[in-house]
């Protein structure tokens, strides 16, 4: 309970509904224009925007697609011309969904790796995947491409037609077109390193 307190107040710390609010007027975007450039329904633009969804990493990815950032933005304000980023760990903030969820959101808990370049090419993420079902799966499919590292525990990835366990130590390596999905195994979380690179 102390654990989801602290991930809301490190939500609205972020304030990632206000930064995208802030981006797409000043684009002159309506929530219309942007649930057309992201295929996002406007009720969960609504929500996002108001701070009572946390977006998952390809729904954030999409976002910053089409308002024409990094993902990093909605971290820390990026800073032009730096080609150098170093991001200490107490730096980093872990986004976790809400105690109250909606149906079918990834369960999942994420931190940016690299919040201040702009531009780049490559999104660093630290994800601690929940156990769950293989009922209550949420499958996703974006744009781009994924590598993963497991650090710990593991890890069943699936697609619509293959199924793959990983160990500490193993990686996979995908194109994210692909519907797929994540789950941890043993009834404990598993951590992973996952860089997405997500296609422009």
């Amino acid at each position: 309970m102390a654990q989801d307190k602290e991930a809301a107040s490190a939500v609205e710390e972020l304030e990632i509904g206000r930064k995208i609010r802030t981006l797409r007027e000043k684009q002159r975007f309506t929530l219309e224009d942007l649930a057309a450039k992201t295929a996002l329904p406007k009720t969960l633009l609504a929500d996002i925007e108001n701070g009572d969804f946390v977006p998952p990493v390809a729904t954030l990815l999409n976002l910053a697609r089409a308002l024409g950032v990094g993902m990093g933005h909605f971290f820390k304000d990026e800073a032009p011309g730096v080609r150098i980023s170093l991001t200490r760990s107490n730096e980093r903030v872990p986004i976790r969904k809400r105690p109250h969820h909606r149906e079918g959101e990834v369960d999942y808990v994420y931190e940016a790796l690299e919040t201040r370049k702009s531009g780049k090419h490559m999104e660093p993420l630290l994800v601690e995947f929940q156990p769950s079902e293989t009922a209550d799966m949420v499958f996703t499919s974006h744009e781009g491409e994924e590598f993963a590292y497991l650090l710990e525990g593991r890890l069943e990835f699936r697609t619509d037609n293959r199924v793959e366990v990983l160990d500490p130590g193993d990686t996979i390596y995908f194109e994210s077109d692909l519907n797929h999905s994540f789950r941890s195994l043993d009834g404990k979380p598993a951590k992973a390193l996952v860089v997405v690179w997500n296609r422009t």
